[in-house]
């Protein structure tokens, strides 16, 4: 009897405490991320401070990521402690990845990888990503990849393009391509759940 009366209780001690996690009292500010990411690497610390003087705070955080959700036009924003190295067009490391509802066909993404290894595709999901160190960079990388995805230019046209757009933007002018998403970025029914086996 007495554990048919604690249950409840119980229950509602649990579910008040995973609401209290999404109570506006905890919700991350500029400081606090600050002082979470104090000890990581200076280049992603100044990404952060980018993102946030545009976007906010994030949403979530760990030790090893934040996160933004639907900062309009991305789906999500993930800025990672963790860096990649990347040679294209020159060296760089990627640390921040965002993504948009894309679906793209499965012919296509032999192409989509030979324009950028920094271009993710997710079929299930509906997803597509970019993934650099500048958001500039995601625009470019996002843009481009629709027109591989669209035939509208060959990998090679599409590198080249790239690679040119940012030696512009090394000169201090900014190509189209790097300012936002050139296209209508689709909402939703972009998964593809794929069919059972036979």
């Amino acid at each position: 009897m007495k554990h048919a009366i604690l249950m409840p209780a119980i229950l509602a001690l649990a579910c008040s405490t995973v609401f209290a996690a999404d109570s506006p009292s905890t919700k991350l500010d500029t400081a606090s991320v600050t002082a979470m990411t104090a000890t990581w690497p200076d280049t992603t610390k100044e990404v952060i401070k980018k993102t946030i003087a545009k976007y906010g705070a994030p949403q979530e955080a760990s030790a090893s990521m934040l996160v933004w959700h639907g900062n309009s036009p991305w789906k999500r924003t993930i800025i990672y402690k963790q860096s990649t190295p990347h040679d294209f067009p020159m060296a760089h490391i990627d640390v921040m990845q965002q993504f948009i509802d894309f679906r793209v066909d499965p012919d296509k993404y032999d192409e989509m990888a030979k324009f950028d290894g920094s271009v993710v595709l997710e079929r299930t999901n509906g997803e597509m990503s970019a993934r650099c160190d500048k958001e500039e960079a995601n625009f470019l990388a996002i843009n481009l990849a629709r027109d591989v995805a669209m035939g509208k230019k060959t990998p090679a046209e599409a590198r080249k393009f790239y690679a040119d757009a940012i030696k512009q933007s090394m000169t201090g002018k900014m190509p189209p391509y790097m300012q936002k998403l050139q296209f209508d970025i689709p909402k939703g029914n972009t998964a593809d759940k794929d069919l059972p086996a036979k």
